[in-house]
């Protein structure tokens, strides 16, 4: 907050002369500070010649002790770092007293007391504790004993017993302070904290809030290091006993204080004394002035804020500049019928949303090579993970289509796009949730708004926009591959209803619909038992939402044409790697609003199921080279195709996400089975079988094949050709290499090609372009045989590689070519030599 925003009066220069006076008794206190704590840090065992770094090979006892040395230099590296916050946080206490006593205090003596309450006691405890640590972990060795320093320190816990105690009534009276005084306002905003004595770092600005949190985070982390230090003590150690009555006395402490301490400060204090609690917040897409802009949303308990990000120099505060906000007593969800259609956006077209993603692979893919590298530089590390930020940062914005309006009642009308259903539940529901209270309308003023949006940046939740590149080193980089699920079963509705479940999973950062369960239509125990295969990029989460269908047209949403099905509900699961690897299926039970859902699922890496295994039995139709089985049929194009394609074009053709959305996996294998079979029954099947599946029988087959449609042998051919930039040597190139096929191969490859002609004509109902329809069948047309020998896979994430970005680009080049005749082709066959 700038001192400009404030009425000029009387006594602005005795002000003025606090402030300087203030700041410059804290640059003494600052400097007079810096050598409080003498103690070298034992950061690495490395730099003590008697512990080795790598302790293969020693025994049992040199590893405990290796382990326990290493234990110890975290916690003196930790207590380092809680004692230069403490330092912080009591700078400025000194010169705060000094000044009131002055004919212009910033703060009177009794808030400053209550701010500081127990500060320094707690203080003087931990630099004790590491006075006396550090020395004995620079000589540690099998006889060194430090059980009496964490026993003394645990008997000393009461202190924080007080601190507890007053903690709330401390942050309320820094926030009312903070709010009335400029000149404390700036303090509590930037204070200074030191890094490490050993290490280059320049000092961190945190804020005093921030400070204050930092011994409830500590007290209520206490026996973890105490359980570490157990578990690397041999119970004849002098140590064990001394170690096991520090944690009982830990252990009992937060058992008496747990009920009072708030995990984490989400509220701030309004001028009126009213507690003002932070619910929810995070990154939203906002659609303004037919652009979209990313928006930090804050939910608070009687008003809704919207912020973005200032921009700022290196080495400001990071602050939020309020868009606008509406009082939670005049929110209203307009509902479909009720609900103006948004000025016509243009909608991001999915290739170019195909192609960022496939950037952001490659992007990775040159990341992991660089750190494999002995040369890796962290300057072309960094250059790499910049421009991945870029393109995250542009796919966050441009892939959601899912609108979430709000409206205040007494004004304007709010819209956001939002990537999944699930989300925009979430919200819709945490807001509902709030208006069932008495909620009054309210106003802010200019400065209550300003100290609001301020708070804004210490209360957050979601730090950074939910992207790759915002990741640490060693954080999961998720699953790739593809993901069996079955979803079985529900219990707990109260009614009988038309219910059917989606499956949500999280790619590139945002949340994706993958698979849908048909209607289960006037029950209150649906049995689906449907399978579907999901593909994952990076995935960490799995998603169920439970929805019960609506018939009624008049429920049309306005914003995209679509009607409204209710959600019953909704649920996730973390996809832990360790357990869905496995070769077993693995139950789960995911519980939503009194409802139960079971399902069970299983995961095979990508080079398992894309591999092209040829059936051992030349009798069926999948496996088997379409030579044979053209030849066995007497037919120019399978039998299973034909018959597929009849089927969606017949009934399918304007289904939305036809050939994306996967089919019932259980469907599927039986339509397979009835193909193999040669079936009688195979029309019949058809003609009940559920759209989807038949779609993905086709994919599959096309999958199967012991090498793809376009061949191995001409493989890399059609890499090179559709990487020419002259538009007539690539019309040359490419007609060429058509030429080149085997007639079988020819007649389906053309006879698929104008039926994905006649699917993409259909897109402003079917939602499928040439580009979406290249990207589904490009991979399974194009890729070889032998992937792996190839390597074409070399990394796990490396599903985008340029391999694949150019099989959906030669497939696109077809499809948006002029129609190909069979007949045509062959006549110029005269004019052209066939060798390849």
């Amino acid at each position: 907050m700038e001192s400009k925003l404030l009425p000029a009066g009387p006594g602005m220069e005795e002000e003025d002369e606090a402030i300087s006076f203030l700041d410059s008794v804290l640059e003494d206190e600052d400097a007079s500070n810096s050598d409080d704590v003498e103690c070298q840090s034992p950061t690495s065992p490395n730099e003590n010649s008697t512990f080795p770094a790598d302790p293969k090979g020693e025994s049992e006892s040199d590893k405990g002790l290796l382990m326990r040395k290493l234990v110890l230099s975290g916690v003196l590296a930790s207590e380092e770092i809680y004692i230069n916050q403490l330092e912080a946080l009591l700078l400025p206490m000194k010169p705060l007293k000094a000044t009131a006593s002055t004919s212009q205090p910033v703060l009177t003596l009794q808030q400053i007391n209550d701010i500081f309450y127990k500060i320094e006691d707690i203080y003087q405890m931990h630099k004790d504790f590491y006075d006396k640590l550090c020395p004995i972990v620079l000589q540690f060795d099998n006889k060194t004993t430090v059980g009496h320093l964490f026993q003394k320190l645990a008997s000393q816990l009461g202190v924080y017993k007080a601190f507890v105690d007053n903690y709330k009534f401390a942050l309320e009276t820094a926030e009312k302070c903070s709010q009335c005084n400029v000149q404390f306002f700036k303090i509590s905003e930037d204070l200074k904290v030191k890094g490490p004595k050993d290490s280059k770092e320049q000092p961190q600005s945190v804020t005093m809030e921030a400070l204050l949190y930092k011994p409830i985070d500590r007290v209520t982390r206490s026996t973890l290091v105490l359980h570490d230090l157990l578990k690397h003590t041999p119970t004849d150690h002098p140590d064990y006993p001394l170690l096991q009555d520090a944690l009982r006395i830990s252990q009992n402490f937060l058992s008496s204080i747990n009920e009072d301490i708030d995990p984490r400060r989400t509220a701030v204090t309004t001028p009126k004394g009213e507690p003002r609690q932070l619910v929810k917040d995070g990154f939203l897409v906002e659609l303004s002035e037919n652009s979209r802009k990313l928006r930090h949303l804050f939910l608070f308990t009687d008003l809704l804020l919207c912020a973005k990000l200032k921009k700022t120099t290196v080495g400001k505060h990071q602050q939020y500049d309020c868009k606008w906000y509406i009082p939670l007593a005049d929110l209203v969800f307009p509902s479909p019928e009720e609900s103006e259609p948004i000025p016509q956006l243009h909608a991001t077209p999915d290739h170019e949303i195909e192609e960022m993603k496939a950037k952001i692979s490659v992007l990775k893919s040159e990341i992991q090579k660089e750190r494999k590298s002995n040369k890796g530089s962290s300057r072309t590390i960094e250059r790499l993970k910049k421009k991945m930020f870029e393109y995250e940062s542009w796919l966050l914005l441009y892939s959601p289509t899912i609108p979430f309006r709000i409206h205040n009642k007494n004004g304007k009308s709010y819209f956001f796009l939002l990537s999944s259903d699930y989300e925009r539940s979430e919200w819709r529901e945490a807001i509902q949730k709030l208006q069932k209270k008495d909620l009054q309308a309210l106003a802010l003023s200019p400065f209550e708004l300003q100290v609001l949006t301020a708070s804004c940046f210490k209360l957050r939740t979601v730090h950074n926009v939910p992207i790759i590149s915002h990741k640490d080193d060693d954080e999961s980089p998720g699953l790739y591959g593809f993901l069996h699920v079955i979803v079985k079963s529900a219990k707990g509705f109260s009614h009988s209803s038309n219910l059917y479940c989606t499956l949500e999973v999280d790619s590139f950062g945002y949340f994706v619909s993958k698979a849908k369960t048909r209607v289960f239509r006037d029950t209150t125990e649906p049995e689906w038992n449907e399978e579907f295969e999901i593909e994952l990029e990076g995935s960490q989460c799995l998603r169920i939402l439970c929805y019960e269908k609506c018939y009624d047209k008049s429920k049309l949403n306005k914003d995209n044409n679509e009607i409204v099905d209710k959600i019953m509900g909704k649920g996730q699961i973390q996809l832990d790697p360790q357990v869905v690897q496995s070769k077993n299926w693995h139950d789960d039970v995911i519980e939503m609003n009194g409802i139960k859902v079971e399902f069970s699922m299983k995961f095979s890496s990508r080079d398992m199921s894309l591999k092209r295994t040829p059936s051992k039995k030349q009798t069926g139709v999948f496996g088997v080279k379409i030579s044979v089985v053209t030849k066995r049929e007497r037919s120019k194009v399978p039998y299973i195709v034909r018959q597929c394609i009849e089927e969606v074009e017949k009934r399918g053709i304007e289904e939305v996400g036809i050939y994306r959305i996967s089919g019932v996996a259980t469907d599927i294998q039986a339509l397979k089975a009835s193909f193999d079979a040669n079936s009688k029954d195979i029309l019949m099947m058809l003609s009940d079988m559920d759209i989807n599946a038949i779609a993905g029988t086709l994919k599959l087959y096309f999958r199967e094949l012991p090498e793809p449609l376009l061949t191995d042998r001409l493989y890399l051919a059609f890499m090179e050709g559709i990487a020419l930039s002259d538009p007539a040597a690539k019309e040359n190139c490419m007609m060429h290499l058509l030429r080149s096929l085997p007639d079988p191969n020819l007649m389906t490859f053309l006879f698929l090609l104008q039926h994905l002609k006649r699917v993409a004509e259909k897109e402003p109902i079917n939602k499928m372009s040439l580009h979406n329809l290249a990207t589904v069948f490009g991979p399974t047309l194009l890729r070889p045989s032998e992937v792996e020998s190839k390597g074409h896979m070399n990394l796990a994430s490396d599903i985008w590689s340029h391999d694949v970005m150019a099989q959906v680009q030669v497939l696109l080049y077809y499809l948006q070519h002029p129609p190909i005749s069979f007949s045509e082709l062959k006549r110029s066959t005269l004019y052209y030599s066939t060798d390849v």
